[in-house]
This record gives C-alpha cells, sequence and structure tokens, in this order.
C-alpha cells in the first residue's frame, strides 16, 4: 500500500476556524423604565424634591379667629450626578489581525455594560425605600408577603402603576407555591395554571412583576426586593451614553471610550416597600 497523506501530515498547515466570540450574558436593563426620569444639560448640579408642610384642620367655634399655619416645603430627597464610564485600547495590530468584528463588538460590549451598570445602581436602591418593610433574613417569600406589601403600598396612598421587583429565586418560591409543586393544591386555579403554562406571570392583583438576577444577594443568600410606584425612585440623564473613538498616535491604536453622566436615587422613598427574603439556590 502507498503513502496515504492523511490530514495530520499537514497539521500545522490547517487554521482553525473561528464562529463569532460569545458576549456574557446580561439580562435586559429595564429599571430606568420603572421611575420617574428627568433630563438636562447641566452636567454639574443637583436636583432636589421638596414637600411641603400639612395643613392640620380643625373644629371651629362660632367666635372663633383661624391662625394661620406654616406652609413651607422641606427638601425630601437629592439627586447628584457623577460620570460613569469605561475604555478599551485597539492597538493597531491586533485591528489588523482579529477574526472578529474587533470594533463593533467592543463597541457594543461597552453599551452592554453601561446599561447594566444603570440597571444594578437603580436595583441597589431597593433597601432605601422607606414605606414599610416586609419580611427578614432568611424568610421564605410567600403570597401573604406579597400582599402585605400591596396593602402598605395601597396605605401609603402611592400613586399607581405599582411594581414588584424580585430576585429570579424568590420569584421561584412563589411560583413553586402556585403550581403542581406546592405541597397543599393552590387556591388560585387561574394561577397555577399560568404558572405551570409560562413559569412567570407577568401582573398580579393589579401588579407588574419582574424578575432579574441582578439584585445582590448577600453572604447568607438573602435579597432585598421592592414593591413601589414610579415616584419612588427616580434616574436624572445629564447625559446620555456617549461612545467616541479617539486616535493615540503614539501607542499606535485607538482608545474606544464609553461615558455618561447621571444621577439616581430614591425621589419620594415613602411611596415604596422594601421587602428582605431568603434567595439561596432553589434545589427542588
Amino acid at each position: 500500500m502507498g503513502v496515504l497523506n492523511p490530514a495530520e501530515d499537514i497539521s500545522t498547515y490547517i487554521q482553525t476556524i473561528f464562529e463569532d466570540a460569545w458576549f456574557i450574558a446580561r439580562e435586559e436593563s429595564f429599571m430606568s423604565r420603572l421611575v420617574t426620569n428627568f433630563s438636562g444639560d447641566d452636567e454639574v448640579q443637583s436636583r432636589s424634591s421638596s414637600q411641603y408642610s400639612s395643613v392640620t384642620i380643625a373644629q371651629l367655634n362660632e367666635t372663633d379667629d383661624l391662625q394661620s399655619q406654616a406652609f413651607t416645603p422641606s427638601v425630601v430627597a437629592t439627586l447628584t450626578p457623577y460620570e460613569f464610564g469605561a475604555q478599551y485600547f485597539l492597538p493597531d495590530r491586533r485591528l489588523s489581525a482579529d477574526p472578529f468584528g474587533l470594533r463593533a463588538d467592543a463597541a457594543r460590549e461597552l453599551g452592554l455594560g453601561m446599561a447594566q451598570s444603570i440597571n444594578t445602581n437603580m436595583l441597589s436602591l431597593l433597601p432605601n425605600l422607606t414605606g414599610g418593610t416586609v419580611g427578614a433574613a432568611g424568610t421564605t417569600i410567600t403570597w401573604g408577603h406579597f400582599f402585605a406589601m400591596l396593602s402598605q403600598l395601597k396605605a401609603a396612598k402611592a400613586p399607581p402603576p405599582y411594581y414588584c421587583v424580585m430576585h429570579v429565586y424568590q420569584w421561584h418560591q412563589l411560583a413553586k407555591a402556585s403550581s403542581v409543586a406546592a405541597s397543599t393544591q393552590p387556591v388560585s386555579s387561574w394561577l397555577s395554571d399560568e404558572v405551570m403554562r409560562r413559569w412567570f406571570v407577568g401582573s398580579v392583583a393589579g401588579v407588574d412583576i419582574l424578575t432579574t438576577a441582578d439584585i445582590s444577594v448577600n453572604a447568607n443568600d438573602d435579597a432585598y426586593c421592592g414593591m413601589f410606584s414610579p415616584v419612588a425612585m427616580a434616574i436624572d440623564m445629564r447625559r446620555a451614553l456617549r461612545l467616541e473613538d479617539e486616535r493615540d498616535a503614539s501607542r499606535r491604536g485607538i482608545e474606544l471610550n464609553m461615558t455618561a453622566v447621571y444621577a439616581y436615587g430614591v425621589w419620594r422613598p415613602a411611596m415604596g416597600i422594601t421587602g428582605l427574603f431568603d434567595a439561596s439556590t432553589p434545589k427542588s
């Protein structure tokens, strides 16, 4: 038999086929759509919300003389803008040889990263809602807790619509309690059917529910959630996301710079309820 000339004889000449590189998995940024939005051109000045003192109505006798009451505002919350940003440096040689669309991919990653940063910053405000607190460390969330948050929110006279944002593992407990996986038969066949059909139910009792894995879980596997009116928190965009190329001749490459200027914080914190519940990884 003659020489068969297998491919391994030229293995050093065979080039690797590169498919598109994966981006890190991220969730859609949604928090800025649930809160009060402001904008402006000034990148320095803060923005404050104030609340008037309330009037006291008294019963009057026939000859009583009305007395003037104080009617002055006091600052409730202040939003202070900061600049946020990140950079990729792309050398000329890398750009000339990279098998991917390096410049476009780097720009996309910067944009996705900034959007996630805004989302996580807004989520970090949930513990600062002052309308009430439901739950405690190590507590498994139940529908009773959900409705307690809703009742407290209504008692606070918070204007609708209402949103409830929780860790995906906290929703797991609520969904499990409403499905065939529950230890007892769920009371609401409608809710049970929806959970079994789609797992996630977007609205219950007039409250829009959103789940995310971007909420921070502490060392004890607990996480904050929140139910709130849009006025409870605010984002103040002073300069929208800006992507700029800058040629660096001495380093022979391109600086790809992503920046934004915005403020975020609680606005009327009494219009939101904080929840604290277990968010450990589900095992069943």
